[in-house]
């Protein structure tokens, strides 16, 4: 007669679990194809973030990388994934903390960017393109996975957060820095949609932004958010409009998409959008709130 001890059974339910949890992903992820043309708005979405460079509009908000690091309580050594890297933020904090950090994005020139900076502060990270939605990665291969500013642009919000899942190890963390809707960079791209409907179908990512989506998108695991600001700094709100409408590729691809005339009206409108915020008189510093949110994995 075998017998069953308490640690086998844990670790049997634990894999039940989490082939549940797995199962349940995919089967919302099918649902969500029907009548969705997945690969037209992934080249899409690729195409808008390799617009522009968003090394220029990224490296300001280093000090995101760096709070969330602290949260998450980062220990050296630990295997650490960044997901969605953009120029590598979250990356070169992970790794400025002894990390042992893989860096993926799908954008390659995105990944150039930050595989350069970690270059030039003689930091060992892994760098590999990778779909958020459909990481090469084994099950359980990271005590920590990250993501700030990124894995909430995946067109499927289900699919990415359970991959999110599939690769942190029992016991891991996950870190997120997202958007609040009601932020500046919120009212942007709702502002942005008015003039450039988003494609149908998709779910806002500003969604990643509220505590409630997010304990959806990961029910049964322990959630914690705080809400912190990144201090927009620029010279003016024109050279804030400047840098953003040339190098971010979602304001540049939505100013490409208009003929002049809407160009000049979204242009004023985001000024005015600027206005509401700044408290920097004619220089521009703009608070714009996000969700920092640790996430501690446990399967039952």
């Amino acid at each position: 007669m075998s017998t069953v001890t308490p640690n086998t059974q844990a670790s049997v339910e634990l894999a039940a679990a989490k082939t549940r949890q797995q199962d349940a992903g995919e089967a919302e992820y099918r649902s969500w194809l029907t009548g969705v043309d997945l690969a037209a708005i992934k080249a899409r979405q690729q195409q808008t973030w390799s617009s522009g460079d968003y090394a220029v509009i990224g490296t300001p908000l280093q000090l995101v990388g760096e709070s969330l690091c602290e949260a998450l309580d980062l220990r050296p050594g630990s295997a650490v994934l960044d997901v969605a890297a953009g120029n590598g933020n979250v990356t070169l904090a992970a790794a400025r903390r002894a990390c042992d950090v893989v860096s993926t994005d799908y954008v390659p020139a995105l990944l150039d960017r930050a595989r350069a900076r970690a270059a030039a502060d003689g930091l060992d990270v892994r760098f590999e393109q990778a779909d958020a939605e459909k990481l090469q990665f084994p099950d359980a291969s990271f005590d920590a996975v990250l993501s700030t500013f990124g894995v909430m642009f995946t067109p499927n919000q289900e699919r990415a957060a359970a991959e999110l899942m599939r690769v942190c190890k029992e016991g891991g963390r996950i870190g997120l820095a997202n958007w609040t809707p009601d932020s500046f960079i919120g009212g942007l791209f709702k502002l942005i949609g008015s003039y450039v409907p988003p494609p149908a179908g998709i779910k806002s990512p500003l969604l990643w932004g509220t505590e409630e989506r997010l304990r959806e998108l990961f029910y049964g695991h322990k959630l914690e958010a705080a809400r912190r600001q990144h201090i927009f700094r620029y010279r003016s709100p024109k050279h804030w409009l400047d840098t953003f409408r040339t190098y971010y590729g979602p304001t540049h691809k939505a100013f490409a998409a208009l003929d002049a005339t809407k160009q000049a009206a979204l242009a004023e409108d985001v000024l005015g959008l600027i206005a509401k915020h700044n408290r920097g008189g004619e220089a521009m510093v703009v608070p714009s709130d996000y969700l920092e949110v640790v996430i501690n994995v446990r399967f039952f």
